[in-house]
């Protein structure tokens, strides 16, 4: 279906065609939804393992490690509705325009996420390590010393980590804006 649309699109348009087919788009496109969804997913998961641990035992008093739980999940819940906002805004857009149309659309797509890149980005990625730094007094408090240390190693691995997919994903979308531009 998606295929037969962009195919009589693509008819449509005359003048010099590109190199690539439809079902070249649709492959791109699909591959790119499937890290999005994988992203997301990861997102989730750990939304859901802090809500349950919130849920479960954080609430017994308030304190800086209850904050520093809800800044941690609020920070990811954010990320994952923009997320989830911009696959939907893509998707619904990509099969119903000609070639002009969707060329233009992508510039402004990606100007819109490169905002979100480094505006709103930074923002969620800052809250949340306000929210680890918060909680690591209590686990120095309530874990053995070795244990502690293996919390902010891989608590520092695992943000350095996040961090460095987040910027080679930021490279992606700048490169691919650039290339839209140029055109």
């Amino acid at each position: 279906m998606e295929s037969d649309k962009l195919q009589e699109l693509w008819n449509q348009q005359g003048g010099k065609m590109p190199s690539f087919t439809p079902q070249d788009i649709l492959q791109k496109a699909k591959k790119q939804r499937k890290g999005q969804y994988i992203s997301i997913t990861v997102l989730v998961l750990t939304v859901l393992v802090l809500s349950v641990y919130t849920w479960l035992y954080a609430f017994n008093q308030w304190n800086s490690f209850n904050l520093g739980l809800l800044l941690m999940i609020s920070s990811l819940v954010v990320r994952v509705i923009i997320e989830l906002l911009s696959i939907y805004r893509k998707e619904s857009r990509l099969v119903s325009m000609d070639h002009k149309s969707y060329h233009a659309y992508l510039k402004k797509y990606y100007g819109i996420r490169r905002i979100v890149n480094y505006l709103v980005t930074p923002v969620c990625v800052i809250t949340y390590i306000i929210g680890y730094t918060l909680l690591l007094p209590y686990f120095k408090e309530y874990f053995s010393q070795g244990f502690y240390t293996y919390i902010q190693v891989s608590g520092a691995v695992s943000i350095g980590g996040i961090i460095i997919l987040i910027l080679y994903s930021i490279v992606k979308e700048e490169r691919l804006l650039k290339q839209l531009q140029s055109k």
